[in-house]
Protein backbone atom coordinates (compact mmCIF):
# COMPACT_ATOMS: atom_id res chain seq x y z
CA UNK A 1 0.00 0.00 0.00
CA UNK A 2 0.97 3.56 -0.91
CA UNK A 3 2.67 5.75 1.85
CA UNK A 4 1.51 9.68 2.20
CA UNK A 5 4.32 11.31 2.19
CA UNK A 6 2.85 14.19 4.59
CA UNK A 7 1.60 10.70 6.93
CA UNK A 8 5.42 9.64 6.96
CA UNK A 9 6.58 13.02 7.77
CA UNK A 10 4.20 13.75 10.19
CA UNK A 11 4.51 10.24 12.17
CA UNK A 12 7.83 10.86 13.84
CA UNK A 13 6.13 14.20 14.95
CA UNK A 14 6.67 12.61 18.78
CA UNK A 15 9.90 12.20 18.47
CA UNK A 16 13.31 13.93 19.00
CA UNK A 17 14.10 14.83 15.27
CA UNK A 18 17.88 15.92 14.21
CA UNK A 19 18.86 16.71 10.92
CA UNK A 20 22.66 18.13 9.89
CA UNK A 21 23.59 21.17 7.74
CA UNK A 22 26.37 22.58 5.62
CA UNK A 23 26.32 25.54 6.67
CA UNK A 24 28.03 28.10 8.64
CA UNK A 25 25.80 29.63 11.56
CA UNK A 26 25.99 32.56 13.44
CA UNK A 27 24.08 34.28 16.02
CA UNK A 28 25.15 37.80 17.16
CA UNK A 29 23.75 39.83 20.35
CA UNK A 30 23.92 43.44 19.15
CA UNK A 31 27.29 43.73 17.45
CA UNK A 32 29.17 41.01 19.13
CA UNK A 33 29.33 37.11 17.40
CA UNK A 34 27.90 34.46 20.45
CA UNK A 35 27.31 31.91 18.27
CA UNK A 36 29.85 31.17 14.93
CA UNK A 37 29.13 26.89 14.09
CA UNK A 38 30.44 25.36 10.77
CA UNK A 39 28.87 21.44 12.68
CA UNK A 40 25.21 23.40 13.11
CA UNK A 41 22.35 20.62 13.17
CA UNK A 42 18.83 21.25 12.83
CA UNK A 43 16.62 20.15 16.19
CA UNK A 44 13.12 19.25 16.53
CA UNK A 45 11.61 19.12 19.71
CA UNK A 46 8.85 15.85 20.36
CA UNK A 47 5.63 17.71 19.09
CA UNK A 48 7.33 21.06 17.33
CA UNK A 49 6.62 21.58 14.03
CA UNK A 50 9.36 24.30 13.62
CA UNK A 51 13.25 23.38 13.91
CA UNK A 52 16.07 25.63 15.91
CA UNK A 53 20.00 25.13 15.58
CA UNK A 54 22.07 23.17 17.89
CA UNK A 55 25.55 23.96 17.84
CA UNK A 56 28.20 22.27 19.74
CA UNK A 57 29.42 24.10 23.30
CA UNK A 58 32.62 24.88 21.86
CA UNK A 59 30.94 26.94 19.45
CA UNK A 60 29.71 29.30 21.73
CA UNK A 61 31.47 32.51 22.74
CA UNK A 62 30.24 32.32 26.33
CA UNK A 63 30.15 30.15 29.65
CA UNK A 64 27.05 27.91 29.91
CA UNK A 65 25.95 28.04 33.56
CA UNK A 66 22.97 26.43 35.11
CA UNK A 67 19.76 28.36 34.36
CA UNK A 68 17.69 28.95 37.37
CA UNK A 69 13.82 28.35 36.73
CA UNK A 70 11.52 31.52 37.63
CA UNK A 71 8.18 30.01 36.80
CA UNK A 72 8.11 31.57 33.19
CA UNK A 73 7.51 27.95 31.68
CA UNK A 74 8.81 24.69 31.50
CA UNK A 75 8.72 20.95 29.86
CA UNK A 76 5.31 20.50 31.56
CA UNK A 77 3.40 23.60 30.17
CA UNK A 78 1.29 22.98 26.60
CA UNK A 79 0.95 19.51 27.75
CA UNK A 80 -1.62 18.75 25.99
CA UNK A 81 -1.30 20.13 22.55
CA UNK A 82 -0.68 17.87 20.12
CA UNK A 83 1.39 20.15 18.52
CA UNK A 84 4.03 22.62 19.75
CA UNK A 85 3.63 25.58 17.00
CA UNK A 86 6.24 28.78 16.50
CA UNK A 87 3.74 30.81 19.30
CA UNK A 88 4.53 28.16 22.25
CA UNK A 89 8.29 29.83 23.73
CA UNK A 90 11.58 27.92 23.36
CA UNK A 91 11.37 27.52 27.79
CA UNK A 92 8.82 24.79 26.73
CA UNK A 93 10.75 21.55 26.13
CA UNK A 94 8.97 18.45 25.06
CA UNK A 95 12.08 15.66 25.98
CA UNK A 96 14.33 15.38 28.71
CA UNK A 97 17.42 17.80 29.24
CA UNK A 98 19.39 20.36 30.70
CA UNK A 99 18.61 23.82 30.49
CA UNK A 100 21.54 26.44 30.65
CA UNK A 101 21.39 30.10 30.77
CA UNK A 102 24.38 31.61 28.20
CA UNK A 103 26.78 34.43 30.13
CA UNK A 104 28.88 36.47 27.53
CA UNK A 105 30.69 39.65 27.76
CA UNK A 106 27.21 41.29 26.55
CA UNK A 107 25.23 40.19 29.50
CA UNK A 108 23.38 36.77 30.17
CA UNK A 109 20.72 35.11 27.67
CA UNK A 110 19.06 33.23 30.48
CA UNK A 111 17.31 29.83 29.81
CA UNK A 112 18.82 30.27 25.89
CA UNK A 113 20.29 26.95 25.80
CA UNK A 114 18.99 23.40 26.02
CA UNK A 115 20.98 20.36 25.91
CA UNK A 116 18.77 17.36 25.17
CA UNK A 117 19.82 13.92 26.90
CA UNK A 118 20.23 11.84 24.15
CA UNK A 119 23.86 10.24 22.95
CA UNK A 120 23.19 11.79 19.35
CA UNK A 121 23.52 15.12 20.38
CA UNK A 122 25.59 14.57 22.87
CA UNK A 123 28.08 18.14 23.58
CA UNK A 124 25.21 19.81 21.46
CA UNK A 125 22.80 22.58 22.77
CA UNK A 126 20.27 23.68 21.09
CA UNK A 127 19.77 27.69 21.13
CA UNK A 128 16.64 30.10 21.55
CA UNK A 129 16.07 31.90 18.46
CA UNK A 130 14.80 35.21 19.58
CA UNK A 131 17.84 35.12 22.73
CA UNK A 132 19.78 36.66 19.75
CA UNK A 133 19.56 40.10 17.87
CA UNK A 134 20.51 38.27 14.40
CA UNK A 135 21.04 35.32 12.77
CA UNK A 136 22.78 34.20 9.71
CA UNK A 137 23.23 31.14 7.00
CA UNK A 138 26.22 31.70 5.60
CA UNK A 139 26.20 35.95 5.25
CA UNK A 140 22.95 35.81 4.41
CA UNK A 141 20.61 37.25 7.16
CA UNK A 142 17.63 34.70 8.53
CA UNK A 143 14.30 35.48 10.07
CA UNK A 144 11.85 34.07 12.23
CA UNK A 145 13.76 30.23 12.31
CA UNK A 146 15.92 28.17 10.31
CA UNK A 147 15.21 27.20 7.15
CA UNK A 148 13.94 23.76 6.99
CA UNK A 149 15.33 21.45 4.17
CA UNK A 150 11.98 19.61 4.21
CA UNK A 151 9.67 22.70 4.05
CA UNK A 152 9.76 25.08 0.37
CA UNK A 153 7.43 27.35 -1.07
CA UNK A 154 6.08 27.68 -4.87
CA UNK A 155 4.51 30.71 -6.45
CA UNK A 156 2.28 29.57 -9.06
CA UNK A 157 0.07 32.23 -11.91
CA UNK A 158 -3.35 30.91 -12.32
CA UNK A 159 -6.49 31.70 -14.52
CA UNK A 160 -9.20 30.00 -11.65
CA UNK A 161 -11.74 31.83 -10.81
CA UNK A 162 -11.40 32.75 -7.15
CA UNK A 163 -14.03 34.04 -4.83
CA UNK A 164 -13.82 34.73 -1.22
CA UNK A 165 -16.66 35.42 0.83
CA UNK A 166 -18.15 35.32 4.51
CA UNK A 167 -21.96 34.88 5.42
CA UNK A 168 -22.52 35.91 1.88
CA UNK A 169 -20.83 39.03 1.53
CA UNK A 170 -18.34 38.89 -1.23
CA UNK A 171 -14.64 40.35 -0.16
CA UNK A 172 -12.82 39.34 -3.23
CA UNK A 173 -13.49 37.96 -6.67
CA UNK A 174 -10.87 37.39 -9.39
CA UNK A 175 -9.60 35.37 -12.23
CA UNK A 176 -6.05 36.42 -11.66
CA UNK A 177 -4.63 34.20 -8.35
CA UNK A 178 -1.19 33.59 -7.58
CA UNK A 179 -1.42 30.23 -5.67
CA UNK A 180 1.48 30.08 -3.18
CA UNK A 181 2.10 26.24 -1.95
CA UNK A 182 4.05 25.60 0.96
CA UNK A 183 4.75 22.43 2.41
CA UNK A 184 2.70 21.21 4.59
CA UNK A 185 0.45 24.11 4.85
CA UNK A 186 -2.94 25.37 2.79
CA UNK A 187 -3.02 26.37 -0.70
CA UNK A 188 -3.09 30.06 -0.17
CA UNK A 189 -4.88 32.11 -2.73
CA UNK A 190 -3.33 35.70 -3.56
CA UNK A 191 -5.03 37.97 -5.67
CA UNK A 192 -4.51 41.34 -7.01
CA UNK A 193 -5.77 44.56 -4.55
CA UNK A 194 -7.71 45.70 -7.53
CA UNK A 195 -9.71 42.21 -7.21
CA UNK A 196 -10.37 42.77 -3.75
CA UNK A 197 -12.93 45.03 -2.08
CA UNK A 198 -10.76 46.89 0.07
CA UNK A 199 -12.96 49.11 1.00
CA UNK A 200 -14.38 46.37 3.50
CA UNK A 201 -11.09 46.13 4.85
CA UNK A 202 -9.02 48.39 6.98
CA UNK A 203 -5.36 47.87 8.45
CA UNK A 204 -4.21 46.85 11.35
CA UNK A 205 -0.95 47.46 13.49
CA UNK A 206 -0.54 43.67 13.24
CA UNK A 207 2.63 41.61 11.84
CA UNK A 208 3.80 38.51 11.41
CA UNK A 209 6.98 37.07 10.25
CA UNK A 210 7.54 34.31 7.93
CA UNK A 211 11.54 32.64 7.33
CA UNK A 212 10.59 32.30 3.71
CA UNK A 213 8.06 35.19 2.70
CA UNK A 214 9.69 38.39 4.74
CA UNK A 215 7.11 40.72 7.18
CA UNK A 216 3.39 40.01 6.40
CA UNK A 217 0.68 43.43 6.99
CA UNK A 218 -2.50 42.79 7.88
CA UNK A 219 -6.09 44.19 7.42
CA UNK A 220 -9.52 43.16 9.15
CA UNK A 221 -13.03 42.81 8.02
CA UNK A 222 -14.39 45.43 10.19
CA UNK A 223 -17.91 44.54 9.51
CA UNK A 224 -17.94 41.05 10.09
CA UNK A 225 -16.63 41.94 14.10
CA UNK A 226 -14.32 39.14 15.94
CA UNK A 227 -14.47 36.92 13.12
CA UNK A 228 -12.74 39.41 10.81
CA UNK A 229 -10.15 40.23 12.75
CA UNK A 230 -6.66 40.34 11.07
CA UNK A 231 -8.74 37.62 8.28
CA UNK A 232 -5.91 38.98 5.17
CA UNK A 233 -2.21 39.87 4.90
CA UNK A 234 -0.04 40.87 2.19
CA UNK A 235 3.86 41.08 1.81
CA UNK A 236 4.66 44.33 0.26
CA UNK A 237 8.39 43.48 0.65
CA UNK A 238 8.74 39.92 0.76
CA UNK A 239 11.74 37.36 0.21
CA UNK A 240 12.84 36.20 -2.74
CA UNK A 241 10.88 33.01 -2.84
CA UNK A 242 7.83 35.23 -2.44
CA UNK A 243 8.65 37.65 -5.10
CA UNK A 244 5.72 36.54 -7.25
CA UNK A 245 3.10 37.44 -4.51
CA UNK A 246 4.53 41.06 -3.97
CA UNK A 247 1.99 43.38 -2.91
CA UNK A 248 -1.02 41.11 -3.30
CA UNK A 249 -3.71 39.99 -0.97
CA UNK A 250 -4.04 36.98 0.66
CA UNK A 251 -7.21 35.91 3.45
CA UNK A 252 -7.60 33.02 6.15
CA UNK A 253 -9.04 30.10 4.11
CA UNK A 254 -9.94 29.01 7.64
CA UNK A 255 -12.18 32.07 7.97
CA UNK A 256 -13.78 32.36 5.23
CA UNK A 257 -15.45 31.06 2.22
CA UNK A 258 -13.61 30.23 -0.58
CA UNK A 259 -14.91 28.96 -3.90
CA UNK A 260 -12.84 27.96 -6.94
CA UNK A 261 -14.03 27.37 -10.32
CA UNK A 262 -17.26 27.42 -8.82
CA UNK A 263 -16.80 25.14 -6.20
CA UNK A 264 -16.92 25.51 -2.71
CA UNK A 265 -13.51 24.43 -0.59
CA UNK A 266 -13.87 22.89 2.80
CA UNK A 267 -12.61 25.10 5.36
CA UNK A 268 -8.77 23.61 6.40
CA UNK A 269 -8.43 23.14 9.99
CA UNK A 270 -4.75 24.99 11.10
CA UNK A 271 -3.89 26.92 14.25
CA UNK A 272 -5.39 29.96 12.68
CA UNK A 273 -8.74 28.45 12.45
Amino acid sequence: MAVQMHALLTSALGELRTHPVERWVRAALRDSTVVSSPRARLVWEPRRIVPLYAVPRTDIAGELVPWVDEGEGGRDADEGRPVLDPSIPFAVHSCPGTVWTISTERGDLPGAAFEPADPDLEGYVVLDWEAFTQWFEEDEPVMSHPHDPFSRIDCLRSRRRVVVSVDGQVLADSTRPTLLLETPLPTRFYLPREDVRMGLLQATETHTICAYKGIASYWSATELGAAGRDIAWSYEEPLHDAVPVRGMVCFFTERVDLTVDGVQRVRPVTPWS
